[in-house]
């Protein structure tokens, strides 16, 4: 912004912000968020849950899906096997990891929560800044996680969240270093949900898949669908849909998928380097009151743990070695780009 567009504003803030609150009420009482609004995207970044992503909205219009738990903190029973389903309030975007993607499960004695511990891990080394570089203000959230025990593993776990001021984008960069001193397998998945009203019966995914894999039953005899949404049902015999794509990367590594609403002219991409995130499902829920299309790039597959672990197909990482993840979400209006 130049001088003399400042000279209408005495608080960047009318503009963009990115405000620590503290919720004050029901389950969500006592935890502590980041609400970042950049101009066109608000959303709000979960300081007390892995600063996960949790409403996404796009100018003034909801993106994201919101379980019927709604938003919380954690509880004592987030990572006791399935009764994470109570609390699991998945949000824009949320991490699973890095024990466990998928449901519960014990191996050789040991008890692994559905879709890991990460989820519900507090943030520490907190950072909310807005910087100036090359010319673009930039909204920042940075901070630290860790997945540890005694005489056990210890993965640092660091994030840094990122949009520019006017942007209709927002870039995530995690980084994972085992600081063991021995080696450790790690499970990560990203959660990426979409919901109503971005999400109705008019939306189709665009997604360049050389092998799908089926979960259930269900979800082969719903395959030929698998990349069109269709309108929510009441049928008692509907189920959860999940999908194992083999996506394939542009010339420069990176992969993507999109959400396009026709009807709104609108679109949800999200796009990875597939060299650090080999695997890419799919999951998708008609159900009414359940209704959610969700992208989920991973190391991982839905199997789990337990099967993967007997598969020999767990990424290792050595002592003290890390890893870079990083994922950008954009909504877009530009059709001609789509094509």
């Amino acid at each position: 912004m130049n001088k003399d567009e400042r000279k209408y504003i005495g608080n960047m803030q009318q503009l963009y912000s990115a405000r620590v609150v503290r919720f004050q009420e029901g389950r969500a009482d006592g935890m502590k968020a980041i609400i970042v609004k950049n101009g066109p995207l608000q959303f709000t970044v979960m300081a007390d849950k892995c600063l996960d992503i949790a409403e996404l909205s796009f100018k003034g219009e909801n993106i994201s899906f919101l379980t019927k738990p709604g938003l919380q903190g954690r509880n004592q029973y987030d990572t006791n096997g399935a009764e994470a389903q109570h609390s699991i309030m998945a949000g824009a975007f949320f991490t699973c990891g890095l024990q466990n993607t998928g449901e519960p499960c014990n191996v050789n004695g040991v008890e692994y929560a559905m879709h890991g511990r990460l989820r519900t891990t507090p943030c520490e080394h907190l950072c909310v800044d807005t910087v100036e570089e090359d010319g673009k203000t930039l909204i920042k959230v940075s901070g630290e996680m860790r997945d540890s025990m005694l005489f056990g593993r210890n993965l640092q776990f660091r994030r840094c969240i990122t949009t520019e001021v006017g942007s209709s984008s927002i870039h995530i960069h995690d980084e994972v270093v085992n600081e063991n001193f021995q080696s450790e397998p790690f499970c990560l998945l990203y959660h990426c949900n979409t919901g109503y009203p971005f999400l109705d019966e008019s939306c189709y995914m665009i997604l360049d898949s050389n092998e799908i894999r089926a979960q259930t039953l269900f979800a082969e005899k719903n395959k030929d669908k698998w990349n069109v949404m269709e309108s929510p049902t009441s049928a008692l015999n509907s189920e959860e849909m999940v999908y194992m794509h083999e996506v394939e990367p542009n010339s420069d590594g990176t992969a993507k998928v999109t959400i396009v609403n026709p009807t709104k002219k609108l679109a949800y991409r999200l796009k990875w380097n597939k060299s650090q995130l080999k695997n890419f499902m799919e999951w998708k829920s008609t159900i009414s009151g359940d209704y959610v299309w969700a992208i989920e790039p991973c190391n991982s597959t839905f199997e789990g743990r337990k099967v993967m672990e007997e598969k020999g197909l767990l990424e290792i990482l050595q002592p003290f070695e890390k890893r870079c993840f990083d994922i950008d979400i954009s909504l877009l209006e530009d059709f001609d780009e789509l094509k």
